[in-house]
This record gives structure tokens, C-alpha cells and sequence, in this order.
């Protein structure tokens, strides 16, 4: 009887390696840039809880949201990202910000962020 070996060769195991590698390797560029966009929605979501928001002043407001973004080390959003308006008896928080990482070379990886916060009133997502 003649028995058959199964299973994968040196090269295929390689290419199975590079594959698994490059995927892993752009996940960990990925990866603090969504991290810093959750970190961005904690601090809105946490300033919406935050007992008498709606009667603060916006530069108390934007005070108050950069610090919780500096506890969690964000480094792209700056105060002119970060844009309030009057809606009725409440503040929206409006934070559009663009995150850029190099990956290879030349190349880069470009992650366009958008949050919006009603705060005072009942605190949910503005659509």
C-alpha cells in the first residue's frame, strides 16, 4: 500500500505566513486610529451625562472634552475640529477630524472621522 503524505509544503506555508503578516501588519496601523475615534465618542458621550452641559459656555465645553481626550493620549483632534452649535436649550458637539499614517513607502493610509453629540437635552446621537 502506498501512503500518501497531506498537508502543507515549506512554500505554501510561507505564502499562508506573508499573507497572514500583511493583514496583521495593516491592522496595527488600523488600529489607533479607531481607537482614538472611540475615545473621541467615550468623551462626547460621557460631557452628554455630565450634569448641566447646556448651560456651560463653549470654550468650558471644549475644555472639558479635550481633557477627557487627553486621559485616553489623542493627538489628531484639535480645537478647530471640534465645532458647537445652539440647538434649542442644548449644545451639538460637532467633531470632523482626518487621521493620515504612512503604510508602505509611498503609500498612505487616510481615516476620515465623524462624531455628533447632542449635549444637555436627552444626549443621544444627532443624526
Amino acid at each position: 500500500m502506498k501512503q500518501t503524505q497531506k498537508g502543507m509544503t515549506l512554500l505554501g506555508f510561507l505564502i499562508v505566513l506573508a499573507v497572514v503578516g500583511f493583514f496583521a501588519y495593516i491592522a496595527m496601523r488600523l488600529f489607533p486610529m479607531y481607537s482614538e475615534y472611540y475615545s473621541v465618542r467615550a468623551a462626547m458621550k460621557g460631557l452628554s451625562e455630565e450634569a448641566g452641559i447646556a448651560n456651560q459656555d463653549p470654550a468650558r465645553i471644549q475644555d472639558l472634552f479635550f481633557r477627557r481626550l487627553y486621559i485616553s493620549y489623542s493627538e489628531n483632534v484639535k480645537k478647530e475640529h471640534v465645532k458647537l452649535k445652539r440647538v434649542g436649550n442644548a449644545w451639538q458637539m460637532d467633531v470632523q477630524y482626518e487621521v493620515r499614517r504612512p503604510l508602505v513607502g509611498n503609500l498612505d493610509v487616510v481615516g476620515r472621522f465623524e462624531a455628533s453629540r447632542l449635549l444637555g437635552g436627552n444626549g443621544r446621537d444627532a443624526e
